[in-house]
């Protein structure tokens, strides 16, 4: 069984820059393009980025340029590196494969406030 595990949200100032990390436990990496989602109150869960398996990186518009995501298969882990942070920015960041297919973890809430 697929676990996920999010971390690094914490409360940030906009223009701020925070690095989320995802461990994942129960099957290997390599196999599976990745993503980071998040969702706001009131709001669907949305596509972030998603990284293929020869480490091309996807961006959804409004994060393009602001946004890098990685991944290390070896140490079975994923991460979101976010700079410029908006307030618009502020959800629950959760990290899976692409189609969403695994069991969801718990997120980890970004919040971008002055």
């Amino acid at each position: 069984q697929v676990q996920l595990v999010e971390s690094g949200g914490a409360l940030v100032q906009p223009g701020g820059s925070l690095r989320l990390s995802c461990v994942v436990s129960g099957t290997r990496l390599s196999f599976y393009t990745l993503a980071w989602y998040r969702q706001s109150p009131g709001s669907e869960r949305e596509l972030v980025a998603h990284i293929t398996g020869t480490g091309i990186g996807i961006y959804l518009d409004s994060v393009k340029g602001r946004f890098t995501i990685s991944r290390d298969n070896a140490k079975s882990t994923m991460a979101l590196q976010m700079d410029s942070l908006k307030p618009e920015d502020t959800a629950k960041y959760y990290c899976n494969r692409f189609d969403g297919g695994w069991a969801w973890g718990p997120g980890t809430q970004v919040t971008v406030s002055s």
